[in-house]
């Protein structure tokens, strides 16, 4: 149940910055895409963009997403998936993608976090924050 409230909130979110690492320094970006497909939670980018070589380099990533009063950090190990099934699937979540990417192309990218490697806590100032690993 963690994962599908992880999933939930950041899609209620719509947009959400995950940070990676390049040598020593810290690197964020927005992001907007996050989907369970069988049974681990995904993100896509693009395999040419440096924040794809980032997670290559070091998979260790932590997102953050706000939605009204709450937000939500989730921090873990992020594996690339090369399977053309994980690319249909999170393109068929995502349509506005298919101008861009394709399950067959070179440069579309999915990765999951990786199962045991997660930590996602909904935190609030107006309430103790709720932990969930997966």
């Amino acid at each position: 149940m963690s994962m599908q409230k992880t999933c939930q909130f950041i899609k209620d979110a719509e947009h959400y910055f995950i940070a990676t690492v390049e040598n020593d320094q810290p690197r964020v970006r927005p992001f907007g895409t996050i989907h369970i497909f069988e049974g681990k939670l995904y993100i896509q980018l693009g395999r040419k963009k440096k924040v794809a070589q980032q997670i290559l380099a070091n998979g260790k990533v932590e997102l953050c997403a706000m939605k009204g009063d709450e937000w939500i950090r989730v921090s873990g190990v992020l594996v690339d998936d090369k399977r053309r099934e994980a690319k249909a699937s999170m393109l068929d979540e995502y349509e506005s993608l298919k101008t861009m990417y394709s399950a067959d192309d070179d440069n579309t990218m999915v990765c999951y976090f990786q199962p045991g490697t997660v930590t996602a806590t909904i935190c609030s100032f107006k309430k103790e924050p709720v932990v969930m690993k997966f």
